[in-house]
């Protein structure tokens, strides 16, 4: 079916006016998906003035969506497989499998069965004057070895100052799940960007959450340095603030799941 894009865009134009949050749920990402990802975040930049943040927010946006669809697939590989990601000589069979089927006919292949085992992406995008923020959500939690790996993958993208340098070195190199986190990484620092702008973990939902903050003032301080501020004008210890913050972010989305309908 082809898109009608002038009608996307005129609805994404009108959602962006009133500063509404925009969400795509996808298994494997369409040639419509790409679309709206791609003109809303052109909308939004557009509106604040800031269109030469394009390549990032859209790249990055699609990056962490694909990234999400490679983990939904390395969980559908895992489990015809049986793979057992406790132990290391399985795990290391599960990646292999990953490896060779991490295509773009592969995952089409499987869109219906990820859509079975509900192994969905959530990309949702917010924004206001201050920043255009993207979170793209997977419905399980990440694994200690997928943790380590990305750890180390992060940590050593910090070693490169560009995306060729670091594909030079480590593009062959990978699972398929960590080249499109560190990519993201790169592209922060080679926009300038604080990389603690960029978070991935798991919650207490058994959710995996990658969040990233893009300022679009130069003099917004960002959410890091609110919290921090915050946390420190609170007389309280780091770990008694952050309960803090995770018990009234954990109200907040119960109270989101549980609203009676209107």
């Amino acid at each position: 079916m082809a898109i009608d894009k002038s009608k996307l865009k005129s609805e994404i134009i009108e959602m962006v006016n009133n500063e509404q949050i925009i969400s795509l749920v996808t298994y494997v990402l369409s040639d419509y998906g790409e679309t709206l990802l791609n003109c809303t975040a052109r909308t939004v930049l557009e509106k604040y003035n800031r269109i030469d943040l394009m390549e990032i927010v859209y790249t990055s946006a699609k990056e962490l969506v694909i990234n999400a669809t490679k983990a939904n697939l390395k969980r559908l590989i895992f489990s015809e497989n049986k793979i057992d990601p406790e132990n290391e000589q399985d795990y290391a069979r599960g990646v292999s499998l990953l490896k060779e089927n991490l295509n773009e006919a592969n995952l089409i292949a499987s869109k219906s069965k990820m859509r079975e085992r509900d192994l969905k992406v959530t990309a949702t995008l917010y924004f206001n004057e201050n920043s255009f923020n993207i979170k793209v959500k997977n419905n399980f939690p990440l694994l200690p070895a997928e943790e380590l790996r990305i750890r180390e993958k992060l940590q050593k993208a910090q070693s490169f100052s560009s995306l060729l340098d670091y594909f030079m070195r480590y593009g062959d190199d990978t699972e398929g799940t960590g080249l499109g986190l560190t990519m993201v990484g790169i592209l922060l620092d080679e926009s300038g960007i604080d990389k603690h702008n960029f978070t991935l973990s798991s919650n207490v939902f058994n959710e995996t959450a990658a969040k990233l903050e893009i300022p679009l003032r130069p003099d917004y301080p960002g959410k890091r340095k609110l919290f921090e501020d915050e946390w420190k004008n609170s007389g309280l210890s780091l770990d008694e603030f952050r309960e803090k913050y995770r018990e009234a972010y954990i109200q907040r989305k119960l109270g989101k799941l549980y609203q009676s309908p209107q």
